[in-house]
């Protein structure tokens, strides 16, 4: 019986994984775990539940035994990276990660809406420093006064203490400030869209130096997180944002292509099927586009594979699992196409609103609305909800899944999901 209670701690171990970053382990919300919880309730498969401090829409991260996530104190105008234990939710420490006034921002955003990355040895997380005044807001459509600052990203050790930290560049946003680090490397890499002079940036992991640093020439916010993959024998760092999607040398910042448009502001993350890379988006417009990322320069006329505009998502990352590209957009209206050529197989309503990014894992897709209820959904030529799941407390985080756990973020508390395994 020991042997066996052996192989199976082995196996499950095996293909357990690790949650480093905002959307997992491969940046699109994939898990290859087998054996995520798919039905819970306020009382049923709730392995804990804690209070977090402060507020914040940070989505967890997950390292092994310890759980990391940014809130911000407004009472203390402090920005704070929390790490607590996977197995109990207790509070391992808590590290100030910079005092400064709030600033401005969209109702839908929080003051510590970035999640943060990890490679098991150090933290890396992003933050936004308040300039002592005010400007009038840009690329806005009724004028209001805003706070301008700048970006900060800051490196922690496990334990937390805090071993570099520095000031990237200027930040202007009237939707307030959200970036989530991505690790290349020995970089740690960052996305400054905004409404002044934006870029992409690369820090040394060790030291915080800055290593590159490109403009991105529209200067207009977006808060898409980039994604890394090895295409047409090139590494390439691929978002969409500031009126473009384009793909760049995640070594040297240099771009290798872009398409124009085909809106201004983008939130939802990139995916990438192995052959099609596909955008949602965003504002003005809503589009949804299929990239052939091969090509160089300019591509817009050249390397769209399809378009819809029925049922893109804005703030929603979607997902793609097996043929199938699957999306929630921010009114609860989820669709289902093959990916291959944009075929649309269903489309039906959720309910609720929606703010928190897909997740996938054993071939579901799971899809947290604002009011806290997870659909659970078997992608495939039929609509098929396998569970509705109701945690009663409102959502704007992602989830994420590790060791055959599900942990979601509410405006309250942190859930872990599923059975306690040692």
């Amino acid at each position: 019986m020991r042997i066996l209670a052996f192989l199976w701690v082995l196996s499950f171990s095996l293909l357990a994984e690790n949650w480093p970053g905002w959307r997992g382990p491969r940046g699109d919300g994939t898990s290859t775990e087998k054996n995520a919880p798919t039905q819970w309730s306020t009382s049923d498969n709730i392995a804990w539940k804690v209070a977090i401090p402060g507020k914040g829409h940070s989505s967890p991260v997950i390292w092994e035994d310890k759980i990391l996530l940014l809130s911000c104190l407004p009472e203390r105008e402090e920005r704070v990276l929390l790490c607590l234990d996977r197995r109990s939710g207790k509070t391992l420490w808590q590290s100030t990660i910079l005092k400064t006034p709030l600033e401005t921002l969209h109702r839908l955003n929080s003051r510590a809406s970035s999640t943060p990355v990890t490679d098991g040895k150090m933290i890396y997380v992003t933050a936004m420093k308040v300039d002592n005044r005010k400007i009038t807001a840009p690329n806005v459509g009724a004028a209001r006064m805003i706070t301008p600052g700048s970006f900060v990203v800051s490196a922690f050790d496990m334990a937390g203490e805090k071993k570099w930290s520095r000031d990237v560049g200027g930040f202007i946003s009237a939707h307030g400030f959200n970036a989530c680090p991505i690790l290349y490397r020995d970089l740690v890499i960052v996305n400054g869209d905004h409404d002044g002079e934006a870029y992409l940036a690369a820090l040394d992991q060790k030291t915080g130096e800055i290593k590159w640093k490109v403009p991105r020439e529209n200067k207009t916010r977006s808060y898409a997180t980039p994604i890394i993959r090895r295409i047409d024998k090139r590494e390439q760092m691929i978002l969409c944002g500031s009126k473009s999607v384009a793909s760049y040398d995640p070594a040297n910042g240099k771009r290798h292509w872009i398409i124009d448009g085909p809106t201004e502001q983008f939130v939802a993350s990139m995916v990438y099927n192995g052959k099609y890379a596909f955008v949602t988006g965003g504002f003005p417009e809503r589009h949804i586009l299929a990239i052939r990322p091969e090509g160089r320069g300019n591509i817009t006329k050249t390397h769209i594979a399809w378009r819809v505009k029925k049922g893109a998502s804005y703030v929603p990352s979607p997902v793609v699992v097996g043929p199938y590209f699957v999306i929630v957009a921010d009114n609860g209206i989820a669709s289902c196409f093959k990916a291959g050529d944009g075929t649309r197989l269903w489309m039906e309503r959720l309910g609720g609103g929606h703010s928190a990014s897909a997740i996938t894992a054993n071939g579901l897709a799971y899809f947290v609305s604002d009011r806290g209820i997870t659909s659970v959904i078997k992608p495939g030529p039929k609509f098929e909800v396998v569970a509705k799941n109701e945690l009663k407390e409102l959502v704007s985080s992602s989830p994420s899944i590790s060791q055959g756990q599900i942990f979601i973020r509410g405006h309250q508390h942190l859930y872990c999901i599923g059975k306690i395994v040692n």
